[in-house]
């Protein structure tokens, strides 16, 4: 039997609709689902549906209080904090923690909107902007994503797990910039961020600029920094990395504590998968020290 041409290209359409349809859904399922508690709500700050995935402790217990640790790019190592951290807690190095981490919007491109600082282009460029161009459509808002966070995500988590006031703000490269922000604006939110790989270097190092001036602002309790770059990231993160470091070291107040490593040979997407153990570690040293004997 002649199959004719038109039926043939019929069929293949069908079956690139089926791959294209195969391959969506099976990012779908990597990007926007996790092997953890996926939580669904409408979030009235950003006015849209979000996503959380929350990890519990091993035999979590109601009648217990257990630490909080909040990450940005939802599933990225999310693995590596469940793994580090059952493997430092069975080791009694760290608590057994919550961890809630937030995916961005699986069909719009929300990343840059949410972690990028409202003083920077979330279209991010290196080069600095141009002092006319103020429009407000341009910039990044971290300020109602740390909101979201503050007044949305956090409550949940408070009416619905057993938490303690041990708490931990973690992003990576965008998310870095964003806990950058996030600490000099709303330093009291959390007892520690850790900054993997932090995008510094958006609008001319803006970020290490507005970090420096705002460091000001972190005064009160105690509060722990953990910074950390790959060996073998490039010039431009790794100049603004040192600008961070420089601020922190001449601009710093005294309750803030600071500790910073750099992952040998460790490219920008790797670094943060060296990190989080080390980070975890430190940040349980400066408790122990600064907070558990007093």
């Amino acid at each position: 039997m002649i199959v004719s041409n038109k039926f043939k290209i019929v069929f293949v359409i069908i079956i690139l609709f089926l791959i294209s349809a195969f391959m969506l859904s099976q990012k779908y399922m990597k990007d926007y689902t996790s092997d953890f508690i996926d939580y669904n709500f409408h979030s009235s700050i950003l006015n849209e549906d979000r996503k959380i995935f929350i990890r519990l402790p091993e035999n979590y217990d109601k009648k217990q209080s257990y630490p909080l640790i909040i990450k940005t790019d939802g599933n990225f190592n999310l693995n590596r904090w469940d793994e580090s951290i059952t493997e430092l807690a069975k080791r009694n190095i760290i608590e057994d923690s919550i961890v809630v981490a937030i995916p961005n919007l699986f069909w719009t491109d929300s990343r840059n909107r949410d972690l990028v600082p409202p003083y920077a282009r979330k279209d991010v460029k290196i080069e600095a902007r141009l002092p006319g161009d103020n429009s407000p459509s341009i910039f990044g808002h971290a300020d109602l994503f740390l909101k979201f966070i503050e007044t949305e995500v956090i409550p949940y988590i408070e009416t619905n797990y057993a938490i303690n006031d041990n708490r931990v703000l973690s992003g990576f490269s965008a998310g870095g910039s964003f806990g950058l922000y996030a600490i000099v604006t709303k330093p009291q939110l959390f007892t520690g961020y850790f900054v993997f790989s932090p995008a510094a270097w958006y609008d001319n190092s803006v970020v290490v600029e507005k970090f420096k001036q705002g460091l000001v602002n972190v005064s009160g309790k105690p509060l722990f920094l953990y910074l950390s770059l790959g060996g073998a990231e490039n010039k431009i993160i790794t100049g603004s990395f040192k600008g961070l470091l420089s601020a922190i070291k001449f601009n710093a107040p005294a309750n803030l504590y600071s500790d910073h490593s750099y992952s040998v040979g460790a490219e920008h997407v790797e670094n943060p998968y060296v990190s989080v153990p080390n980070a975890l570690e430190s940040y349980y040293e400066f408790r122990e020290k600064n907070i558990t004997r007093r």
